[in-house]
């Protein structure tokens, strides 16, 4: 059977960062990566450093949700067939899901769907950002529905927090479960086994609504040179609403990469010049209108 490990954590915690490292540390193996964007943009993609062979993407949403769910089975059963027609193994299949994804429902889909048959469900890993956790978990379900179905949680971005609000959050993670293995981390750099057999733990979840109302996706295509540091002002000041804004943008040194979330903001060259240069904002409900004043700065046309 191929082991499925799935990586889960709200936006911005460092999921990204973290299949990253799976990739490097793991390049003797065969193993094929599904990154999930719940953005309509393939952002993160291009940062994996893969074959293309072995990188799948589904955009749009979460692969539990009921609009994508039946694309996510149709890669799984790609993949499946994959492995039984070729010499070469597949030695598991590591899925980045979105940050909104409930990893709860996953027995049920693979029983439902007979892919319990060539798969098995291996580790399930969150990435926590112990800046947010505590205030975040107490409005969005789904990030209680992700540790009660982890096996390891990673306590990322150690880097930027002191002791207080690491053991604060570690409590908050003991009360969601018990059992959970809990890995201190910065930059994602854990080395885990992602494939041991999972512990004896029933699991339960409900498949995702398509449209969440916990949540307003905005994307905007740049046709304009950007200033980088009016940018990252005008998103200073929108972080009362904004959940995660991500992509690629021109500016006066060449195609740059944004990531940003409530715990720090990146902008660093982009990994090729030929990406399109779309940016993509998680923000609250209804919080569209505090955005207009940058979308009107980066695109002549409304953004989706």
């Amino acid at each position: 059977m191929i082991p499925l490990a799935f990586i889960t954590g709200f936006l911005g915690s460092g999921k990204t960062t973290f299949l990253r490292h799976v990739v490097r540390s793991h390049c003797g193996r065969r193993l094929v990566y599904l990154v999930n964007e719940f953005a309509p943009v393939d952002v993160d993609g291009p940062l994996i450093e893969c074959p293309p062979e072995d990188l799948i993407s589904v955009v749009g949403g979460s692969i539990f949700c009921r609009c994508l769910v039946t694309d996510f089975i149709r890669h799984l059963r790609a993949v499946a067939e994959r492995a039984a027609n070729s010499d070469t193994p597949v030695d598991g299949v590591v899925i980045e899901a979105s940050g909104i994804a409930d990893p709860g429902v996953v027995p049920r889909m693979l029983e439902e769907t007979r892919l319990d048959g060539p798969f098995r469900l291996a580790r399930v890993v969150s990435v926590v950002d112990p800046g947010t956790f505590a205030t975040l978990v107490q409005t969005l379900p789904n990030l209680s529905a992700q540790i009660v179905a982890s096996d390891v949680a990673l306590l990322n971005k150690m880097d930027l927090y002191p002791p207080d609000k690491v053991a604060e959050t570690e409590r908050a993670l003991r009360d969601l479960n018990a059992s959970l293995e809990i890995v201190r981390t910065a930059f994602c750099a854990a080395d885990i086994d992602l494939f041991a057999p999972r512990r004896a733990q029933p699991l339960d979840g409900q498949y995702a609504r398509c449209a969440d109302p916990n949540y307003e996706v905005i994307t905007c295509t740049v046709d304009r040179t950007v200033d980088t540091n009016a940018l990252t002002a005008a998103l200073g000041g929108l972080s009362d609403v904004l959940y995660r804004a991500k992509g690629y943008f021109p500016a006066a040194a060449g195609l740059q990469h944004l990531d940003a979330s409530p715990s720090g903001l990146t902008v660093r060259p982009a990994p090729r010049p030929d990406l399109p240069p779309r940016l993509v904002f998680i923000v609250r409900p209804g919080a569209r209108a505090r955005l207009e004043p940058l979308l009107a700065n980066l695109a002549s046309d409304s953004p989706a």
